[in-house]
């Protein structure tokens, strides 16, 4: 009975993939993020791999409760995944909240730059212009 326990859960781990990383678009958008100085560390990946030792640990900080549950359980055999799983996670993590901070951030400049305009405060080619550096500045 605990023979097939253990092999429906090990089955059911591997299957539905623990906390996922980054797709290979995402990943070429998240390093452009970093390079323009845009990206936003929630979490370390390191920290993450570095808790998956720990017996759910990784999951747990990749905010991944239900698998952190379940390497809980298959501790010590958690130990071949659930660093990666922390490590992805967290890059994940970091993706999602570098990104939306963007949109936020690109959204209240563009915001400002019409209301100035509606104002008076500036011309229309000034608006133009002020579109074109906030598309340029947020670009990733």
């Amino acid at each position: 009975m605990i023979k097939k326990l253990i092999f429906v859960g090990l089955i059911a781990l591997f299957t539905s993939g623990c906390a996922t990383g980054l797709n290979s678009q995402q990943t070429a958008e998240y390093n452009s993020m970093e390079a323009r100085g845009l990206a936003i560390q929630e979490k370390n990946p390191t920290t993450g791999a570095l808790l998956g030792i720990l017996p759910g640990g990784g999951s747990f900080y990749a905010r991944e409760p239900a698998f952190g549950v379940l390497n809980l359980l298959f501790w010590p055999l958690s130990i071949f995944w659930d660093p990666v799983s922390g490590y992805d996670g967290s890059t994940r993590i970091n993706y999602n909240f570098s990104k939306a901070q963007i949109d936020k951030n690109k959204h209240e400049a563009e915001k400002k730059l019409h209301r100035d305009f509606q104002d008076g405060h500036i011309t229309e080619i000034q608006l133009a212009r002020g579109m074109r550096d906030i598309e340029d500045k947020y670009k990733y």
